[in-house]
């Protein structure tokens, strides 16, 4: 049926290539969110009952439970989005594109991403680094009290490097392998890591399974978004892809993480500055290496740039997308 994205891949690349637009322009509206929610709220309220009731018992039970509760998960994400686009391939090829195209524009965050950290250079223009602090804190984990102005510019260049890989690139790229239901997934597994993937005394064990699984389903979207950043630092004038390479070489995977490195590193490096560092999340300083080997004096100015290295890096994405869709209709 060559409406399934599962069965004919090309039907994927064309959701995909729609999805993005979609969301380009519209993002998710607050109109449909104060009236449906958004898919991550509801696969977040699932996540939150089967913790509720499966994270009980010594060590090895939490981490089985965690599993079955993983495994529970994405059988019913996989269940419901397999059934709606079998329903939308009965409206017609074009029609059911269409369908699923809309539904998987929930997945990817490239505009609301660019709004919230347009808003923290906004905020510390206007505000001060008071008005910085509390929109950075709208994107990142760690206190906001104890950063200054360059630290608050940071974080929010780390989030935006962060995010393009897990809040574009990463959906996309499993829209693009398996359509509605390959992106839903890859959210189900991502949003279960951002709520349980911890490593606290109530979430290390529980939450081990989508922690590991959303490692390995991050890797292929943070090389990729590592490389986007560099073609697209190649494109500006304000940025050096050979800075963006010489850092990803040295310092990617110097990082906590085996995938934030990557677009962080590329990030830095592009910009000459100097990203992640030693942190403070709560009580708990995180002793992370350093991305990049250029200024760690960042302003408002340097946001700017980085928003529009990812705007291009964006753009970028979606040529060579839409290029593949050309390729695989025989356009």
């Amino acid at each position: 049926m060559s409406w399934n994205a599962l069965t004919h891949p090309p039907d994927a690349l064309a959701i995909l290539a729609l999805a993005l637009a979609i969301e380009a322009v519209c993002g998710y509206p607050d109109r449909l969110y104060r009236a449906l929610g958004h898919p991550v709220t509801w696969i977040g309220t699932l996540i939150a009952r089967l913790e509720a009731g499966l994270n009980r018992g010594a060590f090895a039970a939490r981490r089985r439970a965690g599993v079955l509760a993983l495994v529970l998960l994405l059988t019913t994400v996989a269940t419901i989005t397999l059934a709606v686009s079998v329903l939308a391939g009965f409206a017609g090829e074009i029609v059911g594109i269409l369908i699923l195209a809309c539904l998987a524009a929930s997945l990817p965050a490239q505009r609301s991403l660019f709004v919230h950290v347009a808003r923290v250079a906004a905020a510390l223009r206007h505000e001060g680094v008071v008005g910085g602090r509390r929109a950075v804190a709208m994107i990142v984990g760690r206190d906001p009290d104890s950063l200054d102005e360059a630290a608050v510019c940071r974080a929010a260049i780390e989030s935006l490097a962060e995010n393009f890989s897990d809040g574009v690139v990463a959906p996309a790229f499993w829209i693009g392998a398996g359509g509605l239901t390959g992106g839903a997934l890859y959210k189900a597994i991502n949003t279960a890591d951002s709520m349980i993937g911890h490593r606290t005394p109530r979430h290390e064990a529980f939450g081990w399974a989508s922690a590991r699984l959303d490692d390995l389903v991050n890797l292929p979207a943070s090389r990729l978004t590592a490389l986007l950043l560099i073609a697209a630092a190649a494109l500006d004038r304000d940025a050096s892809a050979a800075g963006a390479w010489r850092a990803l070489r040295r310092d990617a995977r110097r990082h906590r993480s085996p995938n934030a490195g990557w677009p962080e590193a590329a990030m830095a490096g592009a910009l000459g500055l100097r990203l992640a560092g030693p942190r403070v999340y709560g009580a708990t300083r995180v002793e992370d290496a350093w991305m990049g080997d250029g200024r760690a004096e960042a302003g408002p100015a340097d946001i700017d740039r980085a928003l529009r290295l990812y705007r291009r890096a964006c753009g970028l994405m979606f040529a060579g997308i839409v290029a593949a869709v050309g390729i695989a209709f025989g356009l």
